[in-house]
């Protein structure tokens, strides 16, 4: 029922036939793959000879105005540098339309930004909260000829890089693929071997580029494999590659991530990350060494091991219930880390009990349990919690939690500890919208 995500756009799920799992509650991703704004990636791009339209960014409006006056001409477009899909369509806090507009002068490029730094902008990708926008991006406007679509990524099927294309450019892929899945062009590529001349060429061929292009266009999608391969890049998506009227292979956009495995060697791009453009519990739970995602549900769950953690979550929907959040301890379920994930558990005021199903292994249980203690007490926690602990010293745990005398209940099957915790979020619930309050005991 849920699956945890591996950034990668649709077009992999395109080639490997995956499909999205009609639930209520979808697990976004867990921060595997670094994304970073258009006018880095526009510059790492530009730093392998891959054409992009001339531009830079600006922090502020006046920075936007000295920027479009180096531009020069009076065609350009200003671009809110958010890290989210749907700019175009979407609206800002102050109520202004249009995270990417064209603009005609410097001094409309000063005004568009007054209008957009400082602000959040909400899209389809963003939700209600939208993400702020810190800088704008200004860039020449190219007119296209021709729009194609271009990605490298890597596919879990093939167990190696695939490059997808398509024709229609400048639409979203995922359109694309659900109503003309014949316009997607998939390539599988031999790690030792890499794109070819011959293998470049036919891409540019099939996808449309003019006679006098398709060698521009070879050497761009070679350029791009060399990037994502040299970076240790998971995604490099161009959308559009256009052939422009003046007859250059341009890349009008980029969406570039990069593997966090690899940071130790991709130092200068991982310094590039913007953490305003993520969730700021998920940020201080990964500086704390915990896997931590929001969800939109009112069951909070502490879990050691993510495969746990998705199991936790599966038994509580089959039970009616929705999770608050995906939260896996890993190996390192010490007080400290109970602490913190308790803090992020119940700093969502959704939450309506909590669920701690821990396998002791690598941590005994009776550790655990002298953490889960400590935490409840120091904290005066009044959230009921549920607690499922297997393994190593079960018995200890037991007994430590039990003469403990906190509400911490007891509950060694995993379909009775996910029932208990539906049932006591929904009491909880219904307390709380009555401002009643409320005594728990395992009978309710």
């Amino acid at each position: 029922m849920y699956r945890l995500a591996c950034s990668r756009p649709l077009a992999a799920a395109i080639k490997t036939g995956l499909k999205e799992t009609p639930t209520r509650t979808t697990l976004s991703q867990q921060r595997r793959n670094l994304s970073i704004h258009e006018y880095r990636s526009a510059s790492l791009l530009e730093s392998y000879n891959i054409g992009v339209p001339k531009g830079n960014v600006a922090h502020s409006p006046a920075e936007a105005e000295e920027v479009a006056k180096q531009i020069g001409g009076d065609d350009m477009v200003i671009k809110a540098q958010v890290l989210a899909g749907g700019r175009g369509k979407g609206t800002f806090d102050n109520g202004f339309k249009g995270g990417v507009r064209v603009i005609y002068s410097p001094t409309e490029a000063k005004i568009l930004a007054e209008q957009m730094i400082g602000h959040k902008l909400i899209t389809k990708q963003t939700g209600e909260k939208g993400r702020v926008c810190n800088s704008v991006y200004i860039v020449e406007r190219k007119f296209a000829r021709r729009e194609f679509y271009l990605a490298v990524l890597m596919d879990r099927a093939s167990q190696g890089p695939v490059i997808v294309a398509s024709s229609a450019g400048g639409m979203d892929i995922e359109t694309v693929a659900k109503e003309n899945p014949s316009a997607i062009i998939t390539t599988k590529i031999d790690i030792h071997k890499g794109v070819t001349d011959d293998i470049a060429r036919n891409i540019a061929q099939k996808l449309g580029f003019s006679e006098q292009c398709i060698e521009d266009a070879k050497d761009t999608i070679q350029k791009l494999y060399k990037v994502f391969m040299e970076r240790d890049a998971t995604q490099i998506e161009i959308n559009p590659l256009s052939e422009t009227s003046d007859h250059k292979v341009l890349c009008m956009d980029a969406k570039l991530n990069f593997d966090d495995n690899a940071e130790f060697r991709q130092q200068e791009i991982f310094s590039w990350r913007d953490k305003s453009q993520e969730d700021a519990d998920e940020v201080k739970a990964a500086e704390h060494g915990l896997n931590f995602i929001k969800l939109t549900g009112d069951i909070g769950c502490l879990v050691n091991g993510a495969g746990l953690a998705m199991a936790t979550m599966d038994i509580i929907k089959l039970n009616g219930g929705f999770p608050a959040n995906f939260l896996d301890l890993g190996g390192g379920a010490t007080p400290e880390a109970i602490k913190k994930a308790f803090d992020l558990i119940t700093s969502d005021p959704k939450v309506t009990a909590i669920f701690v199903n821990i396998f002791g292994g690598i941590v005994r249980c009776d550790a655990i349990a002298h953490g889960l203690i400590q935490v409840v007490e120091s904290m005066n926690l009044r959230t009921p919690v549920i607690a499922r602990l297997q393994g190593t010293n079960v018995q200890e745990a037991h007994r430590l939690i039990n003469d403990s005398g906190l509400k911490i209940f007891l509950v060694d099957n995993l379909q009775s500890a996910a029932e208990k915790s539906v049932q006591f979020s929904r009491v909880v619930k219904m307390a709380r919208e009555a401002d009643l309050g409320v005594t728990f005991s395992l009978g309710i």
